[in-house]
């Protein structure tokens, strides 16, 4: 990443407009609603064809963040535009809850390894653990975060995750079990 980069990521917190790559301005965010009926846990949501699991949380993406923090060089906060700034990768990945459903979907957002970079991971680092604004954790060792094919996505089927499925943000692990696609991303701890 060359200085200018660098120079945004240390500003973002102050300049909101502020992306690694430049200006950028991301097209105003359609914040999706709640379907009129609430699918039940494992239950299939008709109006997405993805199943339920979590206690749905509607959020303000205005007030929203995303906290990376712990073994990292540079502690960020991420806005929901900061995220959409980034360079994106798209994928259809398939979300599998063994025994309860397998829900495949084409699913975009910011890789992680992109983000813990800019963090900068310590070398001591062995794991991360993603929080979501229900209270659900999950760890997952730096090895396998650091796959090229793991993002955090924030949108799905082109539009943006639905709030039944973690809208903002969920963490995207097409290769690990379906418990370690944390919805309602707040924070990732590197530890």
């Amino acid at each position: 990443m060359n200085a200018k980069g660098w120079l945004c990521i240390l500003l973002m917190p102050l300049l909101a407009a502020c992306a690694p790559f430049g200006e950028c301005n991301p097209r105003p965010v359609v914040v999706p609603t709640l379907p009129a009926i609430i699918p039940g846990y494992t239950q299939l949501d008709t109006s997405t064809g993805l199943h339920i699991t979590g206690t749905y949380q509607e959020i303000d993406v205005e007030t929203w963040r995303l906290r990376i923090h712990g073994k990292v060089d540079t502690p960020l906060e991420l806005s929901y535009d900061d995220l959409r700034c980034m360079p994106k990768m798209k994928a259809l990945a398939t979300i599998v809850c063994r025994g309860n459903f397998e829900d495949s979907s084409t699913w975009a957002g910011v890789s992680l390894t992109y983000i813990l970079d800019l963090a900068g991971v310590q070398a001591d680092a062995t794991q991360i653990r993603l929080v979501g604004a229900d209270g659900y954790t999950s760890h997952v060792q730096l090895k396998d975060a650091l796959d090229e094919i793991n993002f955090l996505a924030y949108e799905w089927e082109g539009q943006a995750v639905p709030i039944l499925h973690g809208f903002p943000l969920r963490a995207a692990f097409p290769a690990l079990p379906g418990y370690t696609w944390v919805k309602w991303l707040v924070e990732i701890e590197v530890k």
